[in-house]
């Protein structure tokens, strides 16, 4: 309640303690003029009560507008949302955002065009969490079908919270529905824990990923706190799932043992996309290193950092005789062997087994990808009102995937 709405409350309250009755006062000194009226302390006394009442509904309207402003900035939950990024909502009882806050680095960058978090506050929960969980999709966090997403509720309320939960893990999938997301959902409910904020704060995490780090923690008391932190939800999952055996080496490791192995560390072009599978035997990261001449898959040992399979030395192995070979616009690509048949030959081999000519084929794309640390030509076209798609072993010529669909 602002300053101005106690004072007209006030104004209003005095005057219904002094009513309005000028005619009635006037009347009655007519009555009574040249009347002696003996002079008594009754008009103090009602200027007493007056200002007594006054003080009274002052001192109610000031205690109920504190009261109603207390209630509506009091935190109710803490509901925390965690995949690599982690971000905290402190909300009222009505599911209002009081405070939003970024917990580490990639967090702010998932905040940057909400104000780093101020822009949700007063925000209803749903239409924030909905916010938010759009901007990790939209920044890639939430794409591969073995990314997670973990929603903490922290309230004293055990049914508040469970509410809460289930509220919130509706409007996520929603999302991710919509944005067409494969990631999973994780859930739990907290309740108020001081050590548990202290690992929190100390290790800039929330304190329901701090939980599943204490989760993992005691399938291994010897594996340490604040290396778990660093993991994101998806590595702590798989994990919990495999009983963790020992310290996984992380994504970022991950990433440099494919590249070194690849030799394209120096190449800025080259970007990355790393999966964990850690509860997968043996427990590896997926690598998929996006280059100009193909996507190149490859396996890393999740605890040694051994490259388990991948094309090495991309740039080394990148033949110039497919220079010569290689349909108009496309980029050059590795030859991964000498007997790698080049893009006209896996051009040639699909029309063929398609019964197409050359000029009847149209949209022609010829692509070399890595597959399980095979290299394959994969080939699509149309002809007609037909949609084509081949995958050929590039050193051998064998067709390994066909399909054939109407193209609408």
């Amino acid at each position: 309640m602002t300053n101005e709405q106690i004072e007209r409350h006030l104004a209003s309250a005095v005057e219904k303690t002094a009513p309005d009755d000028v005619n009635g006062v006037l009347s009655r000194c007519e009555e009574r003029k040249g009347t002696v009226i003996p002079m008594t302390t009754k008009k103090t006394t009602k200027r007493k009560w007056t200002s007594l009442i006054a003080a009274c509904l002052a001192v109610m309207l000031l205690g109920g507008g504190g009261l109603f402003y207390q209630r509506a900035n009091a935190i109710a939950s803490v509901v925390s949302l965690d995949v690599n990024p982690s971000i905290e909502l402190k909300v009222n009882r009505s599911e209002k955002v009081l405070v939003c806050t970024p917990l580490n680095e990639d967090a702010k960058a998932i905040l940057a065009d909400m104000g780093n978090g101020a822009d949700l506050k007063g925000a209803k929960l749903d239409v924030a969490v909905n916010a938010i969980v759009g901007s990790l999709v939209r920044n890639g966090y939430l794409n591969s079908i073995s990314s997670a997403i973990m929603i903490s509720v922290e309230d004293k309320d055990t049914a508040r919270a469970e509410k809460l939960q289930r509220e919130l893990t509706n409007t996520v999938d929603d999302v991710l529905q919509t944005s067409e997301s494969r990631a999973s959902v994780l859930t739990q409910t907290l309740t108020q824990d001081a050590g548990l904020t202290q690992q929190a704060r100390e290790n800039s995490i929330s304190t329901g990923k701090a939980a599943l780090v204490n989760r993992v923690l005691a399938l291994n008391s010897t594996l340490k706190f604040d290396a778990l932190a660093k993991l994101s939800v998806e590595e702590l999952k798989d994990l919990a799932e495999a009983g963790a055996p020992a310290m996984p080496i992380g994504m970022d490791a991950a990433r440099t043992a494919a590249e070194e192995y690849a030799g394209t560390t120096a190449v800025d072009s080259v970007t990355a996309e790393v999966d964990p599978e850690l509860d997968e035997s043996p427990a590896h990261y997926e690598v998929e290193l996006q280059t100009a001449w193909g996507e190149f898959e490859y396996l890393v040992d999740a605890y040694t950092g051994k490259v388990l399979s991948g094309q090495k030395d991309l740039l080394a192995a990148v033949s110039a005789s497919n220079e010569t070979t290689k349909p108009a616009g496309q980029k050059p690509v590795p030859s991964g062997a000498a007997q790698d048949i080049g893009y006209a030959k896996a051009k040639s081999i699909a029309l063929d087994h398609a019964g197409v000519r050359e000029d009847q084929a149209y949209d022609m794309d010829i692509e070399l990808d890595d597959e399980d640390g095979k290299l394959v030509y994969e080939v699509e076209f149309k002809s007609g009102n037909t949609e084509y798609d081949y995958e050929i072993d590039a050193a051998s010529g064998t067709i390994l995937k066909h399909e054939a669909e109407l193209d609408d």
